[in-house]
């Protein structure tokens, strides 16, 4: 019987800091790059709030003023527009080297949005795609937002499912850049979820879906 990879999981019990977790990806792609069988990652936390877009994401999708210190921005290296961040939301951030799955960008994300997908069906939800987009819509409203970045062919970024965070935030944006499509959290039509509960959905299906013996670690002493 051929042998289940392993990868690290990491979850913070605190809210963490955006540059630090891009920091820690990005630390973990070079090692990834420099010894290529050295063992993936995935983070699942959560990140106070903030906004950020990706490489080809366009600035009049921000409906707040930059220069405004109130609300912290990050201008990254993924695909994909402006999103917002917040406690209540659940954010997953794998590093993984597709050599050892599909070298195929379009697979990737078909698969990440399949992770969503069973969760929420674990929920008593039905997931949706909406053809030529990226992300997951239940009852037409988007509760998961996707955007990688891959650089010879090891990933990094991820997909954010919202949980039970505050919806507000939102409104200073347009998410994904996607006008008339809104956004919504799972507990507004689970009252009283909590990521708690989510979170071991997420670990679980992200663990089936790309064949991986997830180890939790508490250290980042391997970078």
């Amino acid at each position: 019987m051929a042998k289940i990879p392993t990868a690290f999981l990491f979850e913070p019990k605190d809210l963490v800091p955006y540059e630090t977790a891009w920091f820690w990806q990005r630390k973990w792609r070079e090692r990834l790059l420099e010894k290529p069988f050295s063992k993936q990652a995935v983070w699942i936390l959560q990140h106070q709030s903030c906004y950020t877009m990706g490489r080809s994401g366009s600035y009049n999708n921000l409906l707040f003023d930059l220069n405004d210190d109130s609300f912290e921005f990050h201008r990254v290296d993924r695909g994909g527009e402006v999103t917002h961040h917040l406690p209540g939301q659940l954010v997953v951030y794998p590093v993984l080297d597709l050599h050892r799955y599909e070298t195929d960008l379009h697979w990737y994300l078909r698969e990440l949005e399949q992770v969503i997908i069973d969760v929420v069906y674990a929920l008593g939800l039905r997931g949706e795609r909406v053809t030529g987009m990226t992300g997951v819509w239940v009852e037409g409203k988007k509760i998961a937002a996707i955007g990688v970045g891959c650089r010879r062919w090891i990933t990094q970024h991820g997909f954010s499912i919202n949980v039970n965070c505050q919806m507000d935030g939102f409104s200073k944006v347009v998410p994904c850049g996607l006008v008339g499509h809104p956004v919504e959290k799972l507990n507004a039509w689970i009252p009283g979820l909590t990521t708690d509960e989510v979170q071991p959905l997420i670990r679980n299906s992200f663990s089936k879906r790309f064949r991986l013996n997830l180890y939790t670690e508490v250290s980042l002493q391997h970078l």
